[in-house]
């Protein structure tokens, strides 16, 4: 599967069927009725920013998801022949890929995403906190270092 802003494009290596939904929750739906009862090995798609985090939520219990590296995908794709880069062909290399390397599905994203984003933001905060102390011991200017120190207070809450 190719996961973009606007919408996800599957390929089927079974059925050799590819197939558009939109990136949204009817399109989320579309795509639980397309698979119908079928029993999926694998869904492979490389992590898109923010436009892979709702497909994750909505079926990390649902399907085996496989997130896997987009430069790997990449190559791999070359590796096979394929120069031109659509969402399509993407999506079509993907599952080639999967099977290929019969890759294995990863723990469900639900279980481990509010750790995740926690200790991202705590990372970002200790960050921020670091930076506003450097900028407190070279402040010369009465406003800015009022500034600062109410900031940085702020990050200490």
């Amino acid at each position: 599967m190719d996961i973009s802003k606007s919408h996800l494009d599957v390929f089927d290596a079974e059925r050799r069927v590819a197939k558009r939904f939109e990136n949204s929750i009817s399109g989320f739906r579309a795509f639980e009725k397309w698979c119908g009862k079928l029993e999926i090995a694998r869904v492979v798609y490389e992590p898109t920013g923010p436009y892979h985090r709702n497909f994750e939520e909505r079926f990390c219990d649902k399907l085996p998801l496989v997130k896997v590296n987009p430069l790997q995908a990449r190559r791999f794709a070359e590796a096979c022949g394929t120069r031109a880069e659509t969402d399509a062909l993407d999506a079509r290399g993907l599952a080639r890929r999967g099977g290929a390397l019969e890759l294995e599905p990863d723990i469900p994203v639900a279980k481990k995403s509010i750790f995740k984003y926690l200790q991202v933001a705590r990372a970002a905060l200790i960050k921020e906190r670091t930076r506003l102390n450097n900028r407190a011991h070279v402040q010369t200017n009465t406003v800015l270092k009022r500034q600062t120190k109410a900031s940085l207070s702020l990050v200490e809450k």
